[in-house]
């Protein structure tokens, strides 16, 4: 492993507007029917007004098109994400070889919480169980009332996918055999590429959204419209 220039660290420290700190990862495992969960969090602490200028429904759109931007980036353009009005494409370099295919976004905005999620629909990396099965979900959560003073505001953000059933992994005998490809791979890679997604949120650098069908939307409203054009 090539090591890491101290210049570009500390340049990287200095950019830094917020300072995340990775929780242990909870691997969920395997259910019986050979569906997979995995949930990552981090602590982004960063000055209260930075917090109160990014706690809306605008800047949850906001950081969802930043997950998909980031994917592409550090994939050096392999993965590109594919907007139409009713999914979302992950496809290496073009159609047809569709990995994953999500049906719309859902928002969920309440005082405390924001959430995005993107309900799996099928794609080259899910098994023929998995079809319109699972989930990917983003959340952002403030501190409690208790916890929520001072001039600086710790926040919760999580990235966590449910009931996933990799193709990779097999299913019958192969199972066994094939669990241990996935975890050793593909499972491997998400937890690297989301690690590295939430430390990036230190510069608080969120991409605007084209559309910003969410840039109006109160934060106090307890549930937010899915749209098909939420957060390209």
């Amino acid at each position: 492993m090539r090591p890491r220039d101290p210049r570009r660290l500390l340049e990287r420290r200095r950019l830094a507007r917020a300072r995340v700190t990775l929780l242990p990862a909870e691997q969920l495992g395997y259910d019986a029917d050979g569906s997979v969960s995995s949930k990552q969090v981090a602590e982004v602490t960063l000055p209260r007004s930075e917090f109160d200028r990014l706690w809306s429904a605008e800047y949850l759109e906001r950081l969802a098109r930043t997950y998909w931007h980031f994917l592409s980036r550090i994939s050096l353009g392999v993965l590109r994400v594919l907007y139409t009005e009713s999914s979302r494409e992950v496809v290496a370099f073009r159609r047809p070889f569709v990995l994953l295919r999500f049906r719309v976004p859902e928002y969920e905005i309440t005082p405390v919480c924001g959430a995005v999620t993107w309900p799996i629909d099928r794609g080259l990396l899910v098994a023929p169980a998995g079809r319109n099965r699972g989930y990917l979900r983003l959340a952002v959560r403030r501190p409690t009332a208790e916890a929520d003073e001072g001039a600086e505001v710790t926040a919760t953000v999580s990235s966590e996918v449910v009931n996933f059933y990799p193709l990779l992994a097999g299913w019958g005998w192969f199972a066994r055999i094939g669990r241990v490809i996935y975890n050793q791979t593909q499972l491997r890679i998400h937890v690297i590429v989301t690690d590295a997604f939430l430390r990036s949120l230190a510069n608080l650098e969120l991409e605007r959204s084209a559309i910003g069908a969410l840039s109006r939307v109160a934060p106090q409203r307890s549930r937010a419209a899915s749209s098909g054009r939420g957060e390209p």
